[in-house]
């Protein structure tokens, strides 16, 4: 079996076992919307769209979108089902079927993209009621698509490789909660030049950063320099956890 063929039959496999689980989609809808409402109601009259300048003429809720799409698109629940999967024995099974690695990675990690950029839709959609609108047109919106499940890939690989390492649930669960932190270090309520000097450090180190300011850049039409950016780094980022779950269940015993 080809690595393309393995990939594909696991990723179907894997878009069943969401379809069938429809209510574990409801918190990676509604804690995201939650905290849009929540940051444009107290920070959205501090920063009105005819004075503040890098609101680009939107509203606060358009600066927000992009937290929301990289909070929405982090919930990833494939390491969870790789977890049933070890603890059941399937994934023993597909270890000595002639099935490669990279099939055996890649075949979740192609049912949440598909998840991500579904995700992605339904939350812009979501947020036209706050006067939401991607300047950068129909072009800008396939790309936000886009990047949105790039980064849905890219977390869903860092959970995986938890799991493959853990090979415990709660240790997985555990793991997600790291991207709050990772959320909060970025430029998420103001520009980076508007942060304090050792916040502005934290954020500049952070990747996340650079993934958030390059949505931002599709919502405000801020720069294609920052989209491009923002691609690379999630790309890389992703071909990294790839490469370290690839080689965790060569290694697995």
């Amino acid at each position: 079996m080809s690595a393309l063929t393995g990939s594909t039959a696991l990723g179907q496999r894997a878009l069943r076992e969401a379809w069938r689980t429809p209510e574990a989609l409801f918190p990676t809808l509604f804690i995201p919307l939650f905290f849009l409402v929540v940051n444009v109601g107290q920070a959205g009259k501090i920063f009105p769209s005819a004075s503040t300048e890098f609101l680009q003429g939107q509203g606060y809720a358009a600066f927000q979108l992009p937290a929301t799409l990289l909070l929405a698109a982090s919930f990833g629940g494939a390491a969870m089902f790789l977890v049933e999967d070890i603890e059941g024995g399937y994934f023993d099974k597909l270890r000595a079927a002639p099935v490669s690695r990279t099939s055996i990675v890649l075949g979740r990690l192609y049912a949440e993209a598909v998840k991500g950029a579904g995700i992605a839709v339904l939350v812009v959609l979501l947020s036209l009621p706050f006067d939401v609108r991607v300047s950068t047109g129909v072009g800008g919106f396939l790309l936000l698509v886009v990047l949105t499940a790039v980064w849905s890939v890219a977390f869903s690989a860092f959970l995986q490789l938890v799991a493959l390492r853990t090979r415990s649930a709660a240790a997985t669960q555990s793991g997600s909660m790291a991207f709050f932190p990772l959320l909060f270090l970025t430029p998420n309520f103001v520009p980076r030049d508007m942060l304090t000097r050792p916040m502005e450090i934290a954020a500049t180190l952070n990747p996340v950063t650079y993934v958030m300011e390059g949505m931002r850049a599709l919502v405000l039409g801020d720069g294609w320099g920052k989209v491009g950016i923002g691609f690379v780094v999630a790309a890389v980022i992703c071909a990294a956890m790839v490469a370290l779950n690839v080689r965790a269940i060569r290694h697995y015993d």
